[in-house]
């Protein structure tokens, strides 16, 4: 009986729990929709489109070049008697850097100059010939044929001479091709040679010298750019930027164009000079290049995080009167230093710039601040 008794009284504690909540869950679902909380405003950061002047910015990837680089080797094949520079030794112009072996070249002057000396005796005793022969002519003890033959002589030891002369000169120039002196400014590269190699006029070079100050960076722009930069610097020299190891920039200055544009790539090669005194430039090395091509008068400009980049096509949410927003659909003229120059949308135009991540078209949104293109606050929700 006792158990029986129990079992009854859990049934009914089961029944009154399970109508407990059927009552309140029905209380529920029965209230009426308009107490049901209401989906907030998104919270977002906008910014008002102005209207100035921007530049348009070129950015490209160059690489340092020397503007001078002179590969050195002997005008003939010769043993190195000295060395006289280091590697990677800083020389000046006509500085000393190679001596080689001149022991045939000095016998082969010698004997030019003594070959020459002869030939010089040879027509003085001539000339004192004809000028005797010219006076006994005169005096009617020798015929003109015997002077005549006198300066036919005289002539002939003249060319001997000119040509002692020019032999003289020419060894002398091969003695001194012995000397090897640097033909720029500049840092020497590695030396292939030693004393006692046999250098050569091909193959590989006995030093490279390459001008460090000033350098040159060259680098390749869209060849569409090419008639607004000739438009916007008819003398040349524009400027060019270059950015260096540490966050630190240099300019230097537009020095040549190319002469055709790179059919497959579309672009262009140009070249900037910089000055280089504390070597941060180095050939061979890569930096990052700015060049400004134009400027666009009255551009119509937001910052450029507004700018959504959709599947198709890129656009920036514009605020409504009623604070909604709107996908309103641009193109990206330029970028310049964070600001994004707008075709597609008027000066004025309230834009989102935090917080579009979460929206979409007809959304509402509540600003945590308004801030013109400028950085002037203008507060104030919408």
């Amino acid at each position: 009986m006792r158990s029986s008794f129990k079992q009854h009284g859990l049934i009914g504690v089961a029944l009154i729990a399970a109508g407990a909540a059927g009552y309140y869950g029905l209380r529920t679902t029965s209230e009426p929709a308009a107490q049901q909380p209401r989906t907030s405003a998104q919270i977002v950061r906008t910014a008002v489109a102005a209207q100035k002047s921007i530049p348009v910015t070129l950015s490209s990837n160059g690489y340092v070049t020397a503007i001078n680089t002179v590969d050195v080797r002997p005008q003939e094949q010769n043993i190195v008697r000295s060395v006289h520079v280091r590697e990677g030794q800083q020389v000046r112009a006509g500085q000393l850097l190679f001596t080689l072996d001149d022991r045939s070249d000095r016998s082969s002057v010698a004997q030019a100059q003594a070959e020459m000396a002869a030939s010089r005796a040879e027509l003085a005793e001539a000339e004192r010939a004809l000028k005797r022969n010219q006076e006994l002519r005169a005096k009617g003890f020798v015929s003109q044929a015997v002077v005549d033959s006198a300066r036919s002589k005289v002539q002939s030891l003249r060319g001997s001479l000119q040509a002692s002369r020019a032999a003289t000169k020419s060894t002398s120039i091969a003695l001194s091709n012995n000397r090897i002196t640097a033909s720029i400014d500049g840092r020497l590269g590695a030396i292939s040679v030693h004393p006692g190699s046999l250098a050569q006029p091909s193959g590989t070079p006995m030093v490279t010298i390459s001008q460090l100050h000033p350098i040159a960076v060259s680098f390749s722009i869209p060849e569409r750019e090419l008639a607004h930069i000739v438009a916007t610097y008819p003398n040349g020299n524009a400027p060019v930027i270059a950015q260096l190891p540490g966050a630190q920039e240099r300019e230097g200055k537009l020095v040549f164009i190319d002469n055709a544009a790179d059919p497959q790539s579309g672009t262009i090669r140009m070249k900037a000079q910089f000055d280089n005194e504390d070597r941060r430039l180095w050939p061979g090395s890569y930096v990052n290049v700015r060049l400004v091509s134009r400027t666009f008068p009255d551009a119509v400009v937001v910052p450029a995080q507004a700018v959504v980049t959709g599947p198709t096509e890129k656009f920036v949410y514009a605020v409504q009167p009623d604070n909604t927003v709107k996908a309103a659909p641009v193109e990206v003229v330029t970028i310049d230093e964070g600001l994004a120059a707008l075709s597609g949308i008027a000066a004025g135009t309230r834009v989102v710039v935090e917080g579009a991540q979460n929206l979409r078209p007809g959304s509402k949104v509540k600003e945590a601040e308004t801030a013109t293109v400028d950085g002037t606050q203008a507060g104030g929700t919408p």
